[in-house]
């Protein structure tokens, strides 16, 4: 067995990182991809390895000779490959696959040692790694049987969307018998090249092989194993996070604060959706407009504030919509002076906005973060500060104070004379027999010191469309915030959402109803969890101790290593000074299944 890497492209699209280097000697962190590829069939006492080699291929040569492989190593020359594509760098090697059984890779590939011992096990003669379609997956997919042979190439123009179910990517990776490539490869490929030109990709040869009525060539799909192809700096980023060490790889992925849907796998318990709404009738309205959506402008800030105030039985000039809660909460705080109130533990976009010196903090000293109105009273009353931020039921704890207790504490907020702002961006997960929201008109009026901050993504499940609202009987203050943000800071799917979303508030309603008993069954096997101690919670996360000796930083490194459940280790937040916690969210019953069986798993 030997192995054939082609190296010869010139890697355009990472741009400077392959100003003076090829593709595969960028280093994915720390190590270059020709590296560690060389690395990994070393250990497969393979005969040889050829590598063909174009742009910068002496640099190359120079390089992979400073490595210590001790397999042979032989050079095929691609004098052409600013002009021509793969196919013809696998034409000039064709020689070499006619003498011995070869693996066949691309050079900018990163990828797990066991996905390449699933071709070698493999008694098959030639086969096809592949990998099961996801949405960040790019190139040419496949379209297998249930024997694992391959139906048909789908090439970039035949894709169609609507069949991704069935589809497998090729992982670029291939396993070729000699007699393979004696009888079916390497003619077609002589053939293919002398009719279409050598401006083509070599897996249009195995297009042609697949529909011989023998095509001889099979699927072999992946596990569970990770891997990569790196085209851009895009996909540099994506490729260091999965492949990093298992510390680096949990900081790595906070540090994207979202867009998981990027990464292979992952299993979301960090951030905060209804796993219930929207449902298939609101998706498909969404859907059956897309096009529509896509293609046109949203409407500007007055239109959209008639949709919110409809949305939630308010007045137009009592409403702003932002762009997510983060942009209303940004640009309120842009309005006040003095020092603010904030409650720790907390969710950070509110005190980031100012400096430690003009927060003043409060910190439950309890071992449930728990406290009540009258904690916050007390603390604040001889406090100088010009608002108090209360998110309720607040993050990442839970704790809720119901509409009696808000009720004595914005009479508090009024006497006091300082702006209240509640974020009820969890506050429908709160299983209360009174209403629990302060969006209501009367409310507003007669409290215009009152602001009221709501996430659409959290309870509605579409963060993805980025809406919140703010609300206030102060218009003054309403206005200013509208004259801040922009006249278009929503898209047009967000516009359509609000405008919908009234048809659907039935099956809303019914969904709440499905979370509060997912949620108590959840909570309770949360609880029977040795090492573990949870926290009561009001929203759709819950705040768990870590008894466990293994503490909350190295469990949440061993569930996304070893289960890829990405969790929220609270071990830095403020306000988190002492014990070990985490916060995990409530999801639908198959996730929470998986991960109290990962956490029963390690922390037994």
């Amino acid at each position: 067995m030997q192995a054939i890497i082609l190296a010869a492209g010139m890697g355009r699209r990472l741009k400077h990182l392959t100003s003076r280097v090829t593709k595969c000697m960028v280093k994915v962190n720390g190590v270059t991809l020709i590296e560690r590829q060389l690395a990994i069939l070393d250990k497969r006492k393979l005969n040889k390895i050829i590598i063909v080699v174009g742009y910068q291929g002496e640099k190359l040569k120079n390089y992979i000779s400073s490595l210590p492989i001790k397999t042979p190593i032989e050079f095929v020359e691609n004098p052409y490959y600013d002009k021509t594509n793969n196919i013809y760098s696998l034409f000039l090697a064709r020689n070499h696959l006619l003498q011995d059984d070869t693996l066949l890779l691309e050079s900018d590939l990163i990828f797990e040692e066991q996905a390449l011992d699933h071709l070698l096990l493999n008694p098959y003669p030639s086969l096809a790694l592949v990998a099961k379609f996801e949405n960040w997956m790019d190139g040419t997919v496949v379209v297998l049987n249930q024997e694992d042979r391959i139906l048909r190439f789908v090439s970039k123009k035949e894709f169609q969307y609507d069949e991704v179910d069935s589809y497998y990517k090729t992982v670029n990776i291939y396993k070729f018998s000699r007699t393979f490539s004696e009888s079916h490869y390497v003619p077609f490929l002589e053939a293919y090249s002398k009719a279409l030109g050598n401006n083509e990709y070599y897996e249009q040869v195995l297009k042609v092989i697949s529909l011989l009525d023998k095509p001889e060539i099979k699927a072999e799909r992946l596990r569970n194993e990770s891997w990569y192809e790196i085209d851009d700096e895009q996909d540099l980023k994506i490729a260091e996070t999965i492949f990093a060490e298992p510390e680096s790889k949990l900081e790595k992925l906070q540090k994207c604060y979202g867009g998981y849907w990027r990464y292979p796998k992952i299993m979301d318990f960090c951030y905060l959706v209804n796993p219930f709404f929207p449902d298939k009738k609101l998706i498909d309205q969404l859907k059956n407009n897309f096009t529509s959506l896509l293609c046109s402008y949203p409407s500007g800030m007055g239109v959209n504030s008639l949709l919110a105030a409809e949305y939630f039985d308010l007045k137009k000039e009592n409403v702003v919509v932002g762009n997510g809660a983060a942009e209303l909460i940004k640009s309120f705080l842009s309005t006040l002076t003095g020092r603010i109130g904030v409650i720790f533990p907390t969710f950070e976009e509110y005190p980031n906005r100012y400096q430690p010196q003009d927060i003043v903090a409060f910190t439950p000293q309890n071992p449930d973060f728990s406290y009540t109105e009258e904690d916050l009273i007390q603390f604040y009353s001889n406090k100088d500060i010009s608002l108090l931020v209360l998110i309720n039921p607040d993050n990442p704890s839970g704790n809720y104070i119901s509409n009696n207790g808000l009720a004595r504490l914005i009479q508090w907020a009024a006497e006091k004379q300082i702006y209240l702002l509640i974020d009820e961006s969890f506050v429908d997960f709160a299983e209360d027999s009174e209403p629990v929201t302060l969006l209501s008109q009367k409310i507003l009026e007669e409290n215009p010191h009152l602001i009221v901050m709501k996430s659409i993504s959290k309870s509605y499940g579409v963060p993805g469309l980025r809406l919140g609202v703010l609300a206030s009987g102060d218009q003054t203050l309403i206005n200013r915030i509208k004259q801040d943000v922009s006249i278009w800071n929503i898209n047009s799917f967000a516009e359509y959402y609000m405008q919908i979303f009234e048809k659907h508030k039935a099956d809303y309603i019914q969904a709440m109803q499905r979370f509060y008993g997912v949620r108590r069954e959840y909570v309770e096997q949360l609880k029977n969890i040795p090492g573990l101690r949870v926290i009561p919670s009001q929203a759709n996360y819950v705040m768990c101790e870590v008894l466990h000796p293994c503490g909350a930083r190295k469990l949440a490194t061993d569930l996304l290593t070893a289960y890829n459940i990405l969790i929220k280790d609270l071990s830095l937040k403020r306000g988190v000074d002492h014990g070990e916690y985490i916060r995990i969210a409530v999801k639908t019953p198959e996730e929470n299944a998986a991960i109290i069986t990962a956490l029963r798993n390690l922390l037994q």
